[in-house]
């Protein structure tokens, strides 16, 4: 097995055809489909099914690109770390839940590392998915919160992923509402306070449970229930409808607007803001620099 070997495994099934994978990394056809199946042979995996389509990766392709994505990771942060002065490509990956501070240090991080050529990616997703982007390697770290309602579910399918999570702040859960909302006034709010209006929350897909949910409270709780999938569409409708949503209570205008306003929940429960990667790896020096800001921004 050679590094080689793993960057033609992840960018046969990125192009997910043998000729256009060839051609990007500038390596025959034939010379290609031997490095797959001399790796498939030595792994004892078939990590592609090949149709006149192109092809389609196994389950045990999926399990075989995880490896692969995060030796080749390790390998550049090494290169990087230990390298001999040649400028190299910015790259970083992040998925997070739908947090300004989240895009607050993914900006800070692109000012830092401003260059010719580089390569960086946040997706704001469904909590689901950011654990299986950094299993898979797509992802350096994940952005999620932890609370004693989730951390029993959440926490098994952490530890079961070999993943980590590391704890970055721990905050009061907030009732984000517009600024000219009824419950506008008041200091506290109060679950009963919010019956009548519009619960605004992100859908999840497949994993659509409260032990999934970006929002502290569960939507069983509310007669009145709106699911949506990103930030803004939730902002407009939380203006529009005098809709509220509940989150850390970390609020960032220039993102949101000066429309949106936070309250204190009254709840004696905490939301902990952590993030995901997986064991015994090294982050590399983007992956540590965002942590940083995230740290800044969350302590603001």
């Amino acid at each position: 097995m050679t590094l080689q070997q793993l960057n033609y495994l992840v960018t046969v099934a990125e192009c997910g055809n043998i000729s256009e994978a060839a051609e990007k990394l500038f390596v025959s056809q034939p010379s290609l489909s031997v490095a797959i199946h001399n790796l498939e042979e030595e792994m004892g995996v078939k990590a592609f099914v090949r149709s006149n389509k192109g092809v389609i990766v196994t389950s045990e392709g999926e399990e075989l690109l995880a490896f692969a994505r995060q030796l080749l990771e390790q390998a550049d942060n090494m290169k990087d770390h230990f390298g001999n002065g040649k400028i190299k490509t910015p790259k970083f990956s992040v998925s997070c839940q739908h947090y300004s501070f989240a895009v607050n240090a993914f900006v800070d991080l692109i000012r830092n590392y401003d260059a010719d050529k580089y390569s960086f990616i946040i997706r704001e997703t469904q909590t689901g998915e950011i654990i299986d982007d950094v299993v898979d390697g797509k992802s350096e770290i994940g952005v999620i919160y932890l609370s004693e309602h989730n951390e029993a579910v959440i926490g098994k399918l952490i530890r079961n992923n070999d993943l980590i999570y590391e704890e970055l702040y721990v905050a009061k859960p907030h009732v984000f509402i517009c600024k000219d909302h009824p419950l506008a006034n008041k200091e506290i709010i109060g679950l009963e306070d919010l019956k009548n209006y519009p619960y605004l929350t992100f859908e999840q897909g497949q994993r659509n449970s409260f032990y999934f949910a970006e929002e502290f409270i569960s939507s069983l709780d509310f007669p009145k229930n709106i699911q949506v999938r990103d930030r803004a569409t939730l902002f407009n409708l939380v203006i529009g409808l005098n809709g509220f949503t509940v989150s850390s209570g970390v609020i960032d205008q220039e993102l949101n607007g000066s429309s949106i306003i936070a309250k204190p929940l009254d709840s004696e429960s905490n939301m902990r803001i952590g993030i995901l990667k997986k064991k015994n790896t090294i982050l590399s020096r983007y992956a540590t620099f965002y942590v940083d800001s995230l740290k800044n921004h969350l302590s603001c």
